[in-house]
C-alpha cells in the first residue's frame, strides 16, 4: 500500500459555485471526485493513494506549505 501524503490544501471559494475537483492517478487520468463550494465555505483537501491533482474553477485562495495563490 503507497503512502498517503500528509500535506493538505486548504481552499476558500470567494465567490458561490466554486468547483474543486479531484483527479485520480495512473495510465489515464479521470475525474475522481467534485465539490461544489459557495462564497466564504473553506474545504480542506489531501493528496491520496488515488487523487494525484486537484483543479480549482471560479473564484477561490488556495493555501498549501508552499504558499497562497488566487484563482481568478
Amino acid at each position: 500500500m503507497q503512502k498517503i501524503n500528509d500535506e493538505y490544501v486548504i481552499i476558500k471559494a470567494n465567490e458561490d459555485g466554486v468547483n474543486v475537483i479531484g483527479l485520480t492517478r495512473g495510465q489515464d487520468t479521470r475525474f475522481n471526485h467534485t465539490e461544489k463550494l459557495d462564497k466564504g465555505e473553506v474545504m480542506i483537501a489531501q493528496f491520496t493513494e488515488h487523487t494525484s491533482a486537484m483543479k480549482v474553477r471560479g473564484k477561490a485562495t488556495i493555501q498549501t506549505k508552499h504558499g497562497m495563490i488566487d484563482s481568478e
